[in-house]
């Protein structure tokens, strides 16, 4: 069987098709993605705004066409923290359902969260203790804490880097000062996260997918053109990560769309990503540095073969 899993997120939509082969198996066919901004403009006032929501539409058709080009047996489509934070989103996930017939779910950030784990479960290999898992989004920023067999615990924070730059407009390029500031910011609203790290102490954090495929398309641009051609997972050596928030902060956006791996709808957002998880790497004290390429995407596939596929 062939489905279709689109994730409707903030700054991106993705799509991934794939043949699924059983219950525990599965084969990609195609991944894509479109920039949409979709929280550009509002997403601290609760809006989509009409260029971003035509966008978005836009998105959506491309996505749509793809997917009966490929002809695919079943579409299931997430939507995540613009949709759901937005007071015309549901105005949006109609649209898209009376022009695309396309049933869009809205997912709440702990089944976000949920999602991620199981997308990312299917890449991390030998690791076996507990590890951290880091989704940055551009609405918001999911965090879970788990091994190979279980999470332990999760949350999503209004953390996403679309909604930061929204809220704080930091200069280009940044400076020590708002760098300083938004490490305070993050200290007083990851309390919750502060006191889950003291229970569990995980000493490995697993970046899922976005912001951490860019980082390894940078650093190892000569081997990994670009996102798509990434394998499941990567370690990210935690020197090569340290050179690449270096020049990533004092970089302007005009030398950052000189820069190999980075894609453009990335360029406003990657500074403020690499600030956060070096906040995040240093807080914790972080030994261990892995990315996984798959996400919520991923996820909701494996978990779709687990419950609807498997019980046809």
């Amino acid at each position: 069987m062939r489905v279709a899993i689109i994730d409707l997120g903030t700054n991106t939509f993705n799509l991934l098709i794939a043949d699924v082969l059983n219950t525990s198996s599965w084969q990609p066919v195609l991944k894509t993605k479109e920039a949409v901004k979709l929280g550009q403009g509002g997403i601290n006032q609760g809006i989509i705004v009409p260029e971003a929501y035509s966008r978005g539409i836009a998105a959506m058709g491309n996505l749509s066409a793809k997917i009966l080009m490929h002809k695919t047996d079943k579409v299931f489509a997430f939507g995540t923290s613009a949709l759901r934070d937005a007071s015309n989103g549901a105005l949006f996930i109609t649209e898209v359902k009376n022009r695309f017939n396309i049933d869009v779910t809205l997912i709440t950030g702990d089944k976000e969260a949920e999602l991620i784990y199981l997308g990312v479960k299917q890449t991390i290999g030998l690791v076996n203790e507990k590890f951290i898992i880091l989704d940055i989004g551009g609405g918001s920023n999911e965090f879970i804490i788990a091994d190979k067999q279980r999470f332990y615990w999760k949350e999503s924070f209004k953390l996403g880097m679309a909604r930061l730059i929204e809220k704080f407009n930091p200069p280009d390029p940044i400076t020590t000062e708002t760098i300083e500031f938004l490490e305070s910011y993050f200290e007083d609203t990851l309390g919750s996260l502060i006191q889950a790290i003291e229970v569990y102490s995980p000493s490995i954090l697993i970046g899922a997918s976005g912001s951490f495929d860019s980082f390894v398309s940078m650093i190892h641009s000569d081997i990994f053109p670009n996102d798509f051609s990434l394998p499941a997972s990567q370690p990210i050596e935690l020197a090569e990560f340290e050179n690449l928030h270096t020049q990533l902060i004092q970089s302007t956006r005009e030398e950052r769309d000189k820069m190999n791996g980075l894609e453009p709808v990335r360029r406003d957002m990657i500074v403020l990503a690499a600030v956060f998880v070096n906040y995040i790497m240093k807080r914790f004290k972080i030994s261990t540095l892995h990315q996984s390429s798959y996400a919520l995407k991923e996820g909701a596939l494996w978990e779709i073969m687990q419950t609807d596929l498997g019980n046809n």
